[in-house]
């Protein structure tokens, strides 16, 4: 028996959770360089739910597209969190709903070390400094691709060249 590979799920959209700081890591590499208008933020008070709407980079197809020599593609996804129970944001004006911001990465705080207190908090890096901290119960996230996959603009993968 061989590991599952990125390659496994071809163009399949991803549709995947997170119950756990453990699992956060996978969901935070693939939303790595997504981007998104500050409107496509919305927290859902009624209903405890929080969305982003982002293009996705398809990171998981990156060395196919090179060894095919075809262009870096992205998706429209969405990141789902529920059982929200406030979100803040410093570094982002929610009125500039035309902003275009760029997620670095996920991370959870708990919010107490007692294992029996699942409550924490969400944190989206965004570049420039920005941040967005989604309170909620528990870690109860989702990451779904909506739309079939399309070539980036540049053609190319993001990169960060470090000095």
């Amino acid at each position: 028996m061989t590991d599952a590979s990125f390659s496994d799920a071809a163009e399949q959209p991803l549709r995947l959770m997170a119950h756990g700081a453990d699992d956060l890591p996978v969901l935070s590499a693939l939303v790595q360089d997504g981007v998104a208008r500050v409107g496509d933020i919305a927290w859902m008070k009624g209903r405890r739910r929080a969305a982003l709407f982002l293009n996705r980079c398809r990171w998981e197809d990156e060395a196919d597209a090179k060894a095919q020599g075809r262009p870096f593609e992205r998706v429209r996804a969405v990141l789902l969190v529920e059982h929200v129970t406030a979100v803040r944001a410093s570094g982002i004006d929610p009125a500039d709903v035309e902003r275009i911001v760029s997620v670095l990465s996920l991370g959870w705080t708990a919010t107490s070390a007692d294992p029996e207190d699942p409550s924490g908090t969400l944190h989206i890096a965004l570049a420039g400094g920005a941040d967005l901290a989604i309170d909620a119960e528990y870690l109860d996230l989702r990451l779904e691709d909506v739309t079939r996959p399309y070539a980036a603009n540049s053609g190319k993968a993001p990169r960060h060249d470090v000095d």
